[in-house]
């Protein structure tokens, strides 16, 4: 009975009514757009930090990211990526010679970073292969070819089939060099990686410094999914204690600070909107308590207990923030799934997100645990801005109410 006459009292003032609903379908629609839209910027850099970039996990030298030397390597790469390949969750391992140095056209030159790679086992484990805007993916039997970012390629001035020179140290201490051809130019979502990385293969770049061919720098491991990360970690850790193994998030804390920040980021923004909206909230029922003082103050007259009287105005607040959440989530989600298909371009401020990292077309994406996390704020928030109203109810005398000339 409380909860049909809370009902009936909340459509009294339709007006009043509609516009508080309208405040908290807006207000919780931009909130859930807003975070959707967030999550799905985050998954998209990390999945990006993950496939081009990282992958889940790398082995090194345990000397190696302290003092990334050349000396540094992985011996009997071979027997290492054997015993890897036999973890169950992991899907590709590739292994790659690193070296820090500069790369030099005949009209500019740059620091880079020369990764070496097989081709065929880096395919399956990074998507570089599928980022080529010109050229080919080391499928020609040319000797030395390179891969490098378009960003890179501007810099230096370069197009396809243009010579580069790389010069080094090798492992006995000698200034040395090679030059290399141009045989494909990519361009990811990150500027900066573009710049700043070329790819050449695995023995071409193992030649000039000497290297032994089953020797490398780093082994890059992509998993079946992410959710495997801890376990696999903590096997190769036990298996290969003299070796340093750390995930993406270890190797790249600046993506995973995005990942971990998140859920706070979600708390202050939703909870900045809910506070707006608590002040509202409290406003409109604390003017309907005021116009409704004689009512009031008649039915305890008669005998209705401020127990009840209490309850019918929380009621009445909490029906109140429920339903114009619940509006709230529907059009939030609306806009989440239509956008999650269609997505958001941000062609118009490419450079600056493109030098983060991020893409420019993003897909929103939000879970049904953090839709539910908003629902339960959204009804406790009901209930705190009730409170206040219904205690001013309660303050009233019945027989000073009555008198009250509305």
């Amino acid at each position: 009975m409380i909860l049909a006459i809370a009902w009936r009292n909340i459509w009294r003032s339709k007006t009043r009514s509609l516009v508080i609903l309208t405040a908290l379908t807006l207000g919780l629609a931009s909130g859930i757009f807003y975070m959707a839209f967030y999550k799905g910027m985050i998954d998209q850099r990390i999945n990006s930090a993950i496939r081009t970039e990282a992958s889940h996990i790398q082995i090194h030298h345990a000397q190696y990211l302290q003092n990334p030397d050349k000396k540094f390597v992985i011996a009997s790469t071979d027997s290492v990526i054997q015993l890897i390949q036999a973890e169950k969750d992991v899907k590709a391992v590739s292994y790659r010679t690193i070296v820090n140095t500069m790369i030099q056209s005949p009209t500019s030159g740059s620091g880079a970073k020369v990764t070496g790679i097989d081709p065929t086992q880096e395919a399956q484990v990074t998507n570089l292969h599928s980022k080529l805007i010109d050229g080919d993916y080391f499928d020609t039997n040319r000797r030395n070819p390179i891969i490098i970012g378009k960003k890179l390629a501007d810099k230096l001035k370069v197009k396809l089939k243009s010579k580069v020179v790389i010069t080094l140290q090798d492992l006995n201490g000698n200034i040395t060099g090679a030059a290399f051809k141009v045989a494909g130019i990519y361009e990811t979502s990150n500027t900066t990686f573009d710049e700043m990385n070329v790819f050449v293969r695995n023995a071409d770049i193992n030649r000039v410094l000497g290297l032994d061919m089953n020797s490398c720098h780093e082994i890059a491991i992509l998993l079946q999914q992410n959710e495997d990360l801890a376990s696999v970690e903590s096997d190769l850790q036990n298996e290969l204690p003299k070796l340093d193994i750390k995930s993406w998030r270890e190797v790249m804390p600046e993506v995973s600070l995005l990942e971990s920040s998140f859920g706070l980021t979600m708390l202050i923004f939703i909870g900045i909107i809910l506070l707006a909206l608590l002040f509202g909230i409290i406003n409109t029922m604390l003017m309907a308590v005021l116009e409704r003082t004689k009512e009031l103050g008649m039915l305890m007259a008669i005998g209705m207990n401020r127990i009840r009287v209490f309850s019918m105005i929380m009621a009445e607040t909490v029906m109140l923030s429920v339903f114009g959440g619940m509006c709230g989530m529907a059009l939030g989600w609306l806009l989440n799934l239509y956008f999650g298909v269609k997505g958001i371009d941000l062609g118009a401020w490419s450079t600056a997100y493109k030098s983060m990292g991020f893409e420019t077309l993003v897909y929103t994406r939000l879970s049904w645990s953090i839709s539910l996390e908003i629902g339960a704020m959204v009804f406790i928030t009901g209930i705190i801005a009730s409170i206040y109203p219904a205690v001013k109810a309660l303050r009233l005398n019945p027989g000073e109410a009555i008198r009250i000339d509305m």
